[in-house]
């Protein structure tokens, strides 16, 4: 039995910061500001318009948009990287900022200063012997791209996409172990403006037409990046979604029915396209139901079809209840789910299950057949930073270790597990709440949700767990062979 690869992830909008420093350019992520939550379970949201996209350009006011500081790593880049190295992680996902590579993103030549940014993340790496897991893009799209060509629903977003994504696949050709074209690309439905860069007019909903063309060129995208790569890169590539794990309310058939449905529009509609490579026939009775209209040119079933990915991924940190009665409500990785009673939940509301971990590797598996990197996944919640600069986080030290037993149970099981991401493991801000005191990591970052804090790092009580966790788990296993 091959050995689980453990390690950390992070997203350049949510990790970086330095919106403004090496020529980088707005990407949506920026714009997005900081809301105060409302309870311990629900966050206020902003209508994201075109108003307040400019009121968000010429703001100077820094604290009100979390993600323009990040958790500042690109001035604390070298001291995170020691950190990771002493953690002992054999893997580390992080993205790239398109808008840091082409800051308007439809530039005719890449910002080399970007470019060399990331040169050093993948040299220390590299020489560390830490494998690399690149997503090409997470949620942040250049905010250029949103404002002139209106995001994904312009096919042109594939071409300007590609250009981007070609001069970092030729650029780190030979170093990269496993490449990621879009993050929980079903976000793009149930999340537009982060997924795909659609921008609401006015209160109502989003256009369903626009929204599934959008991701058709995402798909189309994924693809071509695969063919491309394929040809001309090392290393292997992939698809990821956010995963829920559903589970019905009740026996009512009807809440069984309903769970089919919907984890088929919301779990295995996008997968279904980029790992089978073509679109599933209950997406076109979805279409019909709800007067959805795209448009395909004539190679994009066959580019779809010849160019699927070579493993799979997903986020996983909560499962979720489907019911067709209403019911009390709660929160998840940016949607709403029933309660759950029989499950204890985070301050954020999201509901701890690590068999449900367990439950969705078996169903990717079953369904897909191909080796799973686990994304992301991990507790969300307050830490305290004591006057000794310790930070005693015992409750996420016991959500890693009923997870990790789960992991290893479906690897025994004979799921084909490559790699296991923790998300966040540097603090970064929360992409669901916009703020800092949602914290994942094992390494604390001193800042807050309005930016004030030193901004230096401290090893939690979770980082030394997790630094033998990885230290028994590979000398375990070479005892075994």
């Amino acid at each position: 039995m091959k050995q689980i690869l453990w390690g950390g992830a992070t997203s350049a909008s949510q990790y970086e910061g330095a919106f403004q420093v090496g020529n980088k350019g707005l990407d949506t992520q920026d714009c997005r500001p900081y809301l105060p939550r409302t309870s311990d379970a629900t966050v206020k949201t902003r209508l994201l318009s075109f108003a307040t996209i400019n009121e968000a350009k010429v703001c100077q006011d820094i604290g009100q948009y979390p993600f323009r500081r990040g958790s500042k790593g690109y001035s604390h880049l070298h001291e995170d990287l020691e950190l990771l190295k002493e953690l002992g992680i054999d893997i580390y996902r992080f993205s790239i900022s398109w808008a840091r590579i082409f800051p308007h993103g439809d530039e005719k030549e890449p910002n080399e200063e970007g470019l060399k940014y990331y040169d050093e993340i993948i040299k220390v790496l590299k020489k560390a012997g830490i494998k690399i897991f690149i997503t090409m893009n997470h949620y942040a799209i250049p905010l250029h791209l949103v404002e002139t060509y209106g995001g994904w629903k312009n096919r042109k977003m594939i071409d300007y996409y590609m250009k981007f994504a070609i001069t970092i696949m030729n650029r780190w050709k030979d170093d990269i172990d496993y490449w990621l074209p879009f993050n929980e690309i079903n976000a793009g439905y149930f999340s537009p403006y982060n997924g795909v860069g659609l921008i609401k007019e006015d209160e109502k909903s989003y256009n369903q037409s626009d929204v599934f063309q959008s991701l058709h060129h995402q798909f189309v995208a994924s693809a071509k990046v695969i063919q491309y790569g394929h040809k001309k890169v090392k290393g292997q590539f992939g698809c990821m979604i956010a995963s829920f794990c559903y589970y019905a309310y009740t026996s009512r058939p009807e809440d069984n029915l309903k769970l089919i449905k919907d984890e088929n529009i919301n779990q295995w509609f996008c997968m279904d396209v980029l790992v089978r490579g073509y679109y599933p026939t209950y997406m076109f009775a979805f279409f019909r139901e709800h007067d959805i209209h795209i448009y395909m040119e004539d190679e994009d079933k066959k580019i779809l079809l010849e160019n699927t990915s070579d493993f799979i991924s997903f986020s996983y940190y909560s499962s979720s209840i489907i019911t067709t009665e209403e019911a009390p409500q709660t929160a998840g990785n940016l949607v709403v789910t029933t309660r759950n009673p029989y499950l204890q939940s985070t301050k954020w509301g999201w509901q701890i299950d690590p068999i449900g971990l367990c439950t969705t590797l078996h169903k990717f598996y079953d369904r897909y057949q191909k080796p799973i990197i686990i994304a992301e996944n991990g507790m969300g919640t307050e830490d305290v930073l004591e006057l000794d600069f310790k930070i005693h986080d015992q409750y996420r030290i016991q959500y890693l270790q009923d997870h990790f037993e789960q992991i290893i149970k479906a690897q025994k099981d004979g799921v084909d597990i490559i790699a296991y991401c923790m998300w966040g493991i540097i603090d970064i801000v929360s992409a669901g709440s916009c703020e800092m005191d949602k914290r994942y990591g094992v390494i604390y970052v001193d800042g807050n949700n309005h930016g004030d804090g030193t901004y230096q790092r401290y090893k939690k009580d979770s980082f030394s767990w997790y630094q033998q966790f990885i230290n028994q788990y590979h000398k375990e296993k070479e005892e075994e062979r």
